[in-house]
């Protein structure tokens, strides 16, 4: 299977902190949609710009009711790498069939601790 990067962009002098940021983007969107089923994040950068394309199980709760969740979320991100950020949502057609999705689901469903059947 060939798969494309999850980060597409070119620096030369500003590329850890490049790195950095992305790395920064990534855990913020994470901990921020963890409810959302996030799947994957692609970041794409063009001048002082950053195209975020978020893929989802749940794309409505991104978004938001009229799109408010999505500006708040825009507002974040700006804030957060001084950045104009636009975002791009995408629907996971089959989160059953996404590994990523699935073993979150594993995981929570399993964080409350290994139970045992009683001898």
């Amino acid at each position: 299977m060939i798969e494309n990067w999850d980060s597409r962009w070119f620096a030369r002098r500003e590329y850890a902190d490049l790195l950095h940021e992305d790395t920064k983007i990534r855990n913020f969107l994470k901990k921020r949609l963890y409810h959302a089923g996030v799947s994957k994040i692609e970041i794409e950068r063009a001048a002082n710009k950053a195209k975020i394309n978020i893929h989802t199980a749940r794309p409505g709760i991104v978004i938001g009711k009229k799109g408010a969740e999505i500006e708040k979320l825009k507002l974040e991100l700006s804030k957060l790498t001084r950045k104009e950020s636009f975002l791009n949502i995408h629907e996971v057609r089959r989160p059953d069939l996404d590994a990523q999705l699935v073993s979150e689901n594993v995981a929570s469903s399993s964080s409350g601790g290994l139970r045992s059947a009683a001898p």
